[in-house]
C-alpha cells in the first residue's frame, strides 16, 4: 500500500479492527497505537524517501506461564504472546541488501551476497538479520532486499524475548514476500533459533521464537525439538478473574549470555 494511504487509513479508522485484534478494545490503547504506527511510518518516510509502497508487520513478545528453560531439557511449557510487540514499516526492492533501522539504534546493513557468519557481528542485530537470511537461503529461498524501520515495545533484556520477537519479525517479512508464506510459524521460529545460536552467539532454546511466531496462549512439548507439539490453550484469564501483569524493573539479563 502507499505510505500516505496507510497514514490516512490509520488516522481515519480503516485499520481499527486489526489494532483491536493485536492490542485489545480499549479506546485509549487503540489511540496510542495509532499514534505509534503513524510515527513509525513518518520515520520510515524520512529515512527512505524514495520508497512509497510499504507493507506493515508485527511480532509479539512472550511470557512463560509455566515452565522456564524447560525447552532446553526437551520438556513442556505453557506460554503466551503478549500485546507488547515490535512493528516494522517495510519496502521491498531488488538491491540485494537489507537496511533496517530500529528506533533508538544505528541502522543495520546486510549485504545478501555474503551470508556467512561474521565474527565481528556476534551479539548484534545485524548478526540476527544475516542469520535469518542464511536460514531461508538454506531452504532454497532466494532472499531479496528491503528497507525497514522498526519500533519495539518489547523491552530489551526484559525477559519478554525481544530478540525472538525481532527474529520472528524479520523471518516473517522474508517468508511473506520472498517465500509466499510457505515456511510458516514453526519453521520461522526454527530459523530464528538458528540465527540466534549460530550467528548471534547465544544458546537459546526454541520456546521464545515459537510462542512469538505461533501467537496466542499455547502448550508446547519439546520432547522432539525438531518437531515440537503445539496445542492452543482456550482459557479466558479475565473471565476467571486473573490478569497477567508485566512490571518494568529497569533491569536487564543482556549480560547473562555466557551463563
Amino acid at each position: 500500500m502507499n505510505i500516505h494511504e496507510f497514514i490516512n487509513g490509520i488516522s481515519g479508522g480503516a485499520f481499527d479492527a486489526q489494532l483491536r485484534r493485536l492490542y485489545g478494545s480499549s479506546p485509549r490503547a487503540i489511540l496510542r497505537h495509532k499514534t505509534r504506527y503513524i510515527s513509525a511510518a513518518e520515520h520510515f518516510s524520512r529515512l527512505y524517501p524514495e520508497r512509497a509502497e510499504i507493507c506493515v508487520f508485527s511480532a509479539p513478545g512472550r511470557s512463560e506461564i509455566g515452565g522456564n528453560h524447560t525447552d532446553h531439557q526437551h520438556g513442556c511449557v505453557l506460554a503466551a504472546a503478549v500485546d507488547l510487540d515490535v512493528i516494522a514499516i517495510v519496502a521491498f526492492h531488488d538491491e540485494k541488501v537489507i537496511r533496517l533501522k530500529s528506533e533508538g539504534y544505528p541502522e543495520d546493513i546486510v549485504e545478501l551476497d555474503d551470508l556467512s557468519v561474521q565474527d565481528d557481528e556476534t551479539g548484534s542485530s545485524t548478526a540476527l538479520i544475516r542469520g535469518i537470511a542464511a536460514g531461508f537461503a538454506k531452504l532454497g529461498v532466494e532472499v531479496g532486499g528491503f528497507d525497514a524501520y522498526t519500533s519495539s515495545e518489547v523491552l530489551s533484556g526484559s525477559g519478554l524475548s525481544s530478540s525472538a520477537a525481532f527474529e520472528v519479525l524479520v523471518g516473517t517479512i522474508i517468508d511473506r514476500h520472498y517465500n509466499d508464506g510457505n515456511a510458516g510459524a514453526v519453521e520461522i521460529a526454527k530459523i530464528g533459533k538458528f540465527a540466534e545460536n549460530t550467528y548471534f552467539g547465544k544458546a537459546s532454546g526454541l520456546m521464545d521464537q515459537t510462542v512469538s511466531s505461533v501467537g496466542g496462549f499455547v502448550f508446547i512439548d519439546f520432547a522432539d525439538p525438531a518437531q515440537p507439539v503445539i496445542r492452543p490453550v482456550q482459557f479466558d484469564f479475565e473471565r476467571a478473574g486473573y490478569s497477567l501483569c508485566i512490571t518494568d524493573t529497569k533491569g536487564s539479563h543482556a549480560d547473562l549470555t555466557e551463563d
